[in-house]
């Protein structure tokens, strides 16, 4: 998928940015429902046409939009940059790519996920979290805490996936106020605790 990204026609990708921040902004004003393909159009300065030679409507731009913030967000987490670290600090790691990313792409995640809530991207980023945390438990394996205290596999996947999530979409909502470098550290430390106590 990167490869198609990599040589997409710049004003292609130019028109869609466009849409992208216009349904941002819109956001904003307005809930989801109320929109409409002539209202993204005439505040992303492109004619109706325009948004219908890349979207069928409004639904599948949403999916489209889904489909690219999870590409970007594998692509960060995927970078030989995390692949070169060590396996003891690849975890935290790869949580600092995150929220670097998250951080550098600041205003759309704030709207789709700490003011709206747009539930393709919330679902989506959810199940992204849960792949991280099952990851995670798999290396681990009968030296995680969950496995030593007897608490079923998939409720550790809920309960981490969720915290990680909820920890984002509050750091999202009080405007940042840690670094991801810190905050990821913070998380980190958080994950491992249990680790460390019954090691």
């Amino acid at each position: 998928m990167a490869d198609n990204k990599q040589y997409t026609d710049p004003r292609i990708l130019r028109t869609r940015i466009l849409i992208k921040e216009a349904f941002v902004h819109l956001l904003q004003e307005m809930e989801i429902e109320k929109m409409s393909v002539s209202r993204i159009a005439e505040r992303a300065t492109i004619s109706r046409v325009t948004f219908y030679l890349h979207y069928r409507d409004i639904p599948d731009m949403l999916e489209k939009m889904a489909d690219e913030m999870i590409e970007d967000i594998q692509h960060v987490l995927d970078s030989e940059s995390v692949k070169k670290e060590s396996s003891e600090d690849a975890d935290w790691f790869m949580i600092l790519r995150l929220l670097e990313h998250i951080a550098e792409h600041h205003k759309f995640y704030k709207v789709i996920l700490a003011s709206k809530k747009v539930p393709i991207f919330t679902e989506r980023l959810s199940k992204l979290m849960a792949e991280i945390i099952t990851s995670r438990l798999e290396h681990l394996g009968s030296n995680s805490f969950s496995y030593k205290a007897g608490i079923q596999k998939d409720i550790a996947i809920w309960h981490g996936s969720s915290a990680l999530l909820g920890t984002i979409v509050f750091w999202l909502r009080n405007d940042m106020p840690y670094t991801p470098h810190f905050l990821a550290k913070q998380l980190f430390s958080l994950f491992n605790a249990h680790n460390q106590d019954k090691n």
